[in-house]
Formats: C-alpha cells, sequence, structure tokens
C-alpha cells in the first residue's frame, strides 16, 4: 500500500462534456458510464516474509498489504497452485514476490550457494524486463537475470549456473532451456515456484503451445526432483480457476477478491461521424479512429490532463502523435514536445526514457501500441484513449486500468473504428458494461500443437506410459500416429526421437501455420521482414505492392520453396488486393442442434484457399485499375468449424427471395466473423467463413465460420457454445447500422476474397431472424 503523495485526481464530468462540446463533435459521444469508487481492504504482512523483503517493500512505500496478496501469497507459501486475478494495477506482483524472493533469501547455504530458485515467464521480453527492474530496485541480495533473445551468452551462462530467480518468456523456454535441460539441471531440480504472468495473453494455438510447454517443464523438473509451486497472474482472465488448470494441467485456487482501492473511473464510447467519401461499392466511410484519437489526444494535453492513446499499430501511433503535436502547435508553441509515440521497435534505453518522462510529468500525452498494455508500471495518468476495440473486453479493461492507478479518477474513451464489432459496441454499451470478460479459448488437445510437442519431449527424456497422462487423454493417440509416421521408434523403455532435426524446431509456437517468408530486398539480399506464411499468398504475390513501416515495397518473385520474396523499394500510385477462392468441406460433423426447422453444427472441415489474381486500386480513390491473374498453388487446411443451415422450405415461406440468398449469407458470415471476437480472445483474422446458398455436404444453404489455424484454437468451437448470443448480435448490429445498403461499419470486410460482393444487407437481417426464430 503506497503511501507516496497524488495530485488531485480529475473532474470526470466536467472533462468529458469538454470533449464532447466542442462544435462539430454534436452526437459523437454514444455513452458515458461512470463506475463508482471501491475501498481498500488492507491486510497485515504474514509472518514468514523475510524481514529484509519487508524491509526493502516498506522503503519503497509499502506499509501494509492488500488482502487479495496477502491471501495469493500465504497460499503460495503452503504450496497451494494459485491464480491471483484481480485488476489492473492491484499490485498482483507481491502475490508472488513475497514468497519466491524468501525461499530465495531463505534456502541459500552458508557460503552463499544457490537454494530454491524461480522462473518467471512473461508473453514479452519488454514485460520481463521491468519486472527484472522491480526486483533489483528492492536492493536485497537475490541473483536475478533475464534469459531472452537479447541476452549474450556470458550473461545466458551466468544465469544457468547462478540465477536465483530467472525471467524468461515461453519461446525461450521452448527453444533453449528445456532442450538444453542437463545443463540446467541445477537450476531445475531447485525450482521452489513458476510464476506466469499476464496468463490471459495464452489463448488460441499460442496459448496451447504454452500449456504443452508447461508440461513438459514440469516433466523435467520432477525428474530432478523438483515440484514446484505455480503462481498466475492476470488483471482479466474469465473463469480463472479453469483457465489456470487448462493451461498448467493443476487444480488451481482463484484468487478473485481486490482489495486494492480504485477511484471512479467512467468509460465513455466514442463515434467518429460519416465523413463524405465513399468506399468499396460506393459505401459510405466513418472518420478514421486514429484521426479522431489525435484531436481527442491534443484537447486533453493542452487541458494538462496526463494521457495515453492506444493505437494498433506502430505506423498509426507515430502519425497519431505527430497530428496531435501539429494541433498543439496551434495553440501553444510550447506543447507539441509534451506529446510523443511509444512502440515495439524502440530502443530500450529509447522506452526507458519515455516511461520515465511520462512518469515524472515531463510529457502530458503518449500514443502507444499495446506494447504497453502489459503489466509495465506507468502511474499517475488521468486519461486512456483507444482508437478502436482493442479485441476483447479483457484488453479494453487491461488498457483503461493504465489511468487512475491507486484511488484517483480515471477516464476511458473507446474510439469506435469503422468495423461491426466496434459499431455494437457503442450502439450496445450493455454488451461492454457488467459482463465477464470472455472465456481464454485454447485447445491443448490439438493435433498440430500436441504432435511437435510430444516430440519435443520426447528429444529431452524418452517418453513412457507413465507420462502420456500429463500430455491429455488423446497423447498416446498422437503418439502412435508419430510412431507410425517415423518420427518416434519404441522402445522396452519409451518411445524415442530418432530425427536428426531439434524436435523443438518443429513447432512455431506462435502460430500453426508453417514457416515465414522473408521478405529479402533485391540487389542487397537484406532481409526486411517477414510474413506468416498463411497470408504470404495474399500480400507477397508477384506484383503486390507491400507496406512496411511506412516504406512502400513492389513484390518481384515469390520462391514457395525457399520461403523468400524478393522485394524492391518503389512508389506505385496504387494498392493492390489478393482475389481468393475458397472451398469447403466437411468431414465430420461432432455436435448439432436443431433451431426449429434449421440446425447449428459443429465439427471438422477442410479448407482449401487460391489466390487466383490481384487487383490494383488507385490511391487515393480507389477506382480499380486493372486485374491480373496469378499462377499459385492451392492451400488445404484441415481446421474446427461451426456452420448454420436453412433448408428450402423456410426460405421459401419467409419470403427471401432466390436471388438475393447468395448477398444475404455473404453478409451474414461478414458480420458474424466480426462480431465472434466478443464472445471468444480472437481476433477476426484469427478466423474465417465460407457462405453457398446451396452447399454440396448440406443440400441447404450454408453459413461457416472456420479456425484459421491447422486443428482449430478453441474459436468456432466458442462460436458454436455461445451460438444463439453471438448470432443475436450479429443481427443488432447489422439492424444498428445507419447506413442504407452496407458498409465497413457493418457487412463488408477488409478480408473479403470477393471484393465484398454479392452483399445485401436488408437480407442478412431477414435471414439471421429467420434462423433466430427456429431457435
Amino acid at each position: 500500500m503506497s503511501t507516496a503523495p497524488r495530485s488531485p485526481s480529475v473532474d470526470l464530468g466536467d472533462l468529458v462534456d469538454r470533449l464532447a462540446s466542442v462544435p462539430g463533435r454534436e452526437d459523437r459521444l454514444r455513452h458515458l458510464e461512470v463506475l463508482p469508487p471501491r475501498a481498500a481492504r488492507p491486510a497485515d504482512w504474514p509472518a514468514w516474509v523475510a524481514s529484509d523483503v519487508v524491509s526493502a517493500l516498506r522503503a519503497r512505500g509499502v506499509e501494509r498489504l492488500w488482502e487479495h496478496q496477502a491471501v495469493a501469497a500465504e497460499a503460495a507459501w503452503e504450496g497451494q497452485h494459485v491464480v491471483l486475478a484481480t485488476g489492473t494495477a492491484s499490485g498482483k506482483s507481491l502475490g508472488y514476490q513475497l514468497p519466491a524472493l524468501t525461499a530465495i533469501r531463505g534456502s541459500r547455504g552458508s557460503r552463499g550457494q544457490r537454494g530454491a530458485t524461480v522462473l518467471y515467464l512473461a508473453p514479452t521480453k519488454a514485460l520481463a524486463q521491468d519486472q527484472l527492474a522491480s526486483i533489483t530496485s528492492l536492493g536485497l541480495d537475490v541473483r536475478a537475470t533475464t534469459h531472452d533473445g537479447d541476452s549474450g551468452m556470458e550473461q545466458r551462462d551466468w544465469a544457468r549456473d547462478h540465477g536465483e530467480y530467472v525471467l524468461t518468456n515461453p519461446d525461450m523456454l521452448h527453444r533453449s532451456l528445456l532442450p538444453g535441460h542437463q545443463r540446467w539441471s541445477s537450476f531445475l531440480g531447485s525450482v521452489k515456484y513458476v510464476v506466469v504472468d499476464e496468463c490471459h495473453h495464452y489463448r488460441g494455438v499460442f496459448g496451447a503451445h504454452v500449456a504443452q510447454i508447461l508440461r513438459r517443464l514440469r516433466r523435467l523438473c520432477a525428474s530432478y526432483g523438483a515440484h514446484p509451486t505455480f503462481v498466475l497472474a492476470s488483471a482479466t482472465v474469465a473463469e480463472p480457476d479453469l483457465a489456470a488448470r487448462r493451461l498448467t494441467g493443476l487444480d488451481v485456487l482463484a484468487v478473485t477478491g481486490d482489495g486494492s482501492p480504485r477511484g471512479r473511473v467512467a468509460l465513455a464510447l466514442w463515434e467518429p461521424p460519416f465523413t463524405s467519401h465513399t468506399g468499396e461499392n460506393g459505401a459510405p466511410v466513418r472518420r478514421a479512429a486514429s484521426s479522431e484519437t489525435a484531436d481527442l489526444l491534443a484537447d486533453l494535453v493542452s487541458s494538462d490532463v496526463r494521457t495515453l492513446a492506444f493505437i494498433r499499430s506502430r505506423r498509426g501511433a507515430e502519425q497519431v502523435a505527430m497530428t496531435a503535436a501539429e494541433l498543439l502547435a496551434d495553440v501553444d508553441p510550447s506543447l507539441p514536445g509534451r506529446v510523443a509515440a511509444y512502440r515495439g521497435g524502440y530502443l530500450p534505453e529509447e522506452r526507458r526514457a519515455l516511461e520515465e518522462a511520462l512518469r515524472s510529468g515531463a510529457l502530458t500525452g503518449l500514443a502507444a501500441t499495446n506494447a504497453l498494455e502489459l503489466g509495465i508500471d506507468i502511474s499517475g495518468l488521468d486519461a486512456v484513449l483507444m482508437a478502436g476495440f482493442p479485441g476483447t473486453r479483457a484488453a479494453l479493461w487491461q488498457q483503461v486500468g493504465r489511468a487512475g492507478r491507486g484511488a484517483r479518477d480515471a477516464l476511458g474513451v473507446l474510439v469506435a473504428r469503422d468495423d461491426p464489432l466496434d459499431t455494437y459496441l457503442v450502439t450496445h454499451p450493455e454488451a461492454l458494461l457488467g459482463r465477464p470478460v470472455e472465456a481464454t479459448v485454447f485447445d491443448p488437445a490439438n493435433p498440430y500443437v500436441l504432435g511437435p510437442q510430444l516430440c519435443a519431449a520426447a528429444q529431452e527424456l524418452p517418453l513412457t506410459e507413465d507420462d502420456l497422462p500429463l500430455f491429455g487423454p488423446t497423447a498416446r493417440e498422437v503418439v502412435d500416429a508419430l510412431t507410425e509416421g517415423g518420427l518416434l521408434r519404441r522402445r522396452p523403455r519409451g518411445w524415442f526421437w530418432t530425427d536428426r532435426r531439434r524436435a523443438s524446431d518443429l513447432a512455431d509456437i506462435r502460430s500453426a501455420g508453417g514457416a515465414p517468408v522473408q521478405l529479402v530486398e533485391s540487389g542487397t539480399g537484406r532481409v526486411i521482414g517477414t510474413v506468416d506464411a498463411s497470408s504470404s499468398h495474399a500480400t507477397a504475390h508477384p506484383g503486390a505492392v507491400y507496406v512496411h513501416r511506412g516504406e512502400t515495397w513492389l513484390v518481384r518473385s515469390l520462391d514457395l520453396e525457399e520461403q523468400v520474396a524478393e522485394i524492391e523499394r518503389a512508389e506505385p500510385d496504387y494498392s493492390t488486393t489478393a482475389r481468393e477462392v475458397t472451398d469447403i468441406a466437411i468431414v465430420e460433423e461432432r455436435e448439432h442442434v436443431g433451431w426449429g426447422s434449421c440446425r447449428l453444427s459443429f465439427g471438422v472441415v477442410d479448407v482449401t484457399h487460391q489466390v487466383v489474381a490481384f487487383l490494383r486500386r488507385r490511391q487515393p480513390g480507389g477506382e480499380v485499375l486493372g486485374e491480373e491473374p496469378l499462377d499459385l498453388p492451392e492451400r488445404s487446411l484441415r481446421t474446427a468449424a461451426v456452420w448454420w443451415t436453412v433448408p428450402e422450405h423456410a426460405l421459401a415461406e419467409s419470403g427471401l427471395s432466390a436471388r438475393d440468398l447468395p448477398g444475404a449469407a455473404h453478409a451474414a458470415e461478414h458480420c458474424s466473423i466480426g462480431l465472434l471476437p466478443l464472445f471468444a480472445t480472437c481476433d477476426r483474422w484469427d478466423i474465417g467463413g465460407v457462405s453457398t446458398a446451396l452447399h454440396p455436404d448440406t443440400g441447404q444453404l450454408t453459413v461457416f465460420v472456420y479456425d484459421g489455424h491447422p486443428g482449430g484454437a478453441g474459436f468456432s468451437e466458442r462460436g458454436y457454445r455461445t451460438a444463439r448470443a453471438w448470432l443475436t448480435a450479429t443481427r443488432d448490429a447489422i439492424l444498428a447500422c445507419s447506413c442504407e445498403d452496407g458498409c465497413p461499419s457493418c457487412i463488408q470486410s477488409p478480408k473479403c476474397g470477393n471484393q465484398n460482393n454479392p452483399l445485401d444487407k436488408t437480407g442478412a437481417s431477414a435471414l439471421l431472424d429467420l434462423l433466430l426464430q427456429g431457435g
């Protein structure tokens, strides 16, 4: 509990009134919700906490604990696996630091030999570095260090041989620490605690991989005689005990009662107006969320309101900061220097300088990517702007929680993008407020994840029959398939890895789509960047215009065997858009439910994609200059899908015209993809869809939504489980949009391979009405 003095809180009502009453901003504030303050519930220090740890924390201003910190620390000290799921800035770190630091301080040998060790996992290097700074600033005699891609060999060797508190990430655990476990045997045999911070970030394919990596870690620790206690932390995870159990394979105690104080929090939902411009197919276009955010940032900075603006892209963060500075220059020449950008790609010393400038008040406004979303300690902020819904309710409250830390009041403003989900949320605030955050969705049993992870485990130590239950009920089936395929060999002592490759190289844990394609500069051979294998056909085909960090490049060739695209700098006056043909076939229907004469299903599908051409569009303007064919191979994907069917007689009775059905189904598919992130922790780019007025496998009008990862990622299954709420929200989003014939805020999609044609807004709402009436 900090005793540091704080400046007065902002007047929330006055602040919102000032923003909304600027001439020309009428009707942009769609909703304002003010959450009441929360009183503190303090607790005493547990008697077992090392005295020097208590003294160090008191020197930092922590006189007493909050109740949830004491409860979590006590449980972990007793050996209970814990997930601490309380709000942003509630001091979750102390819940694991108290037992971890006390264990280290109390177990070291008389000659300074290493005793208990602690392994800390963060989803990003930046968060691990921030946590390291927090620990070292205590001034305790604890040997703490990071082990990540930025660590030199000398630092890695020191971590392995002497480190007591080692901070790393799942990528390094997977590729370095676990495969080299013999050299880490002393550390692994002494692990007392494993900390999994920001655990809600482990979702989808990435979450499935991390779940199996943690099982590999548990297996190796046990082989060296250690059975560590796991402590997980997250400000925004639904059903924390279930999510933590799925991630670790262990029974976990959830600590959710937040004992820290909180001031009032106001959340404003803000929608930019339509502009005079039109987009694809003549649809109206709203003002960009980034432009609106730049205006609001300038207003707040000029009023000396300390503000953080979250922008989705690096380039966008730079542009918002620059625009806000230009607007401020018109008010006062001294103000532009009080706003800056913050994004990934900056040098560590640049990031630290910006963080300190914001803490000290030298900066009043910062436009940032979500590099600042994680638990990096930026205190003393008054307001947070979000240029577009960050994808999940969990991420939204994580970002809003950057402001008003401690008992200060805070303002959050969600500025809607021209997007179905954003439009739905600002017109249906009840979907955001008073609702739990989304379930963290991932499937550890995905065979495309489990297979490579079992291979990695077998290379570390031969797999035995006793090991298989640790990896889940389908592990034996997958091991048998790997043995039949020649990757594993059965011996009396278990299954052995037989390939010459490193087994850990089989899995890209943040993707399941194959090795990325390298973008290589023509002439110099310099690697400019990479694109995912799954998107390379659409974005790195010959003739594609590719934008990288604000620079425009032209793709000259794509070598799919070598996974290399050759590019050169260019300044074309056009953009390119791939045209794709997609077919889908049902492999297996695993579950279904009848909705009257309609049917909702979940199962396995085969999806076939082929990029067949690309369009060149003049920039600015968007008119089509021409279409050029492409000769690229088909790609196939076996994955999970949810789909719904409507029989012909129901369509005839509803009055829907046969000629309108393709456009109606296509529009319903687009909007449902846009709304699924409200119910599952995914992005619209994680999922795909296919719609047809007559599908050969069902003989009926069918709309599919599928996971864009081999084997599935759990997103479509979540859609199936929440289908009524999901598809009702889809219909409501279409009806709530004020456009006449469809726009990017409702039924148009930026990823449509058919150039958003055909689409029928009226038909889509009627079709969804028909489906929902049956349910």
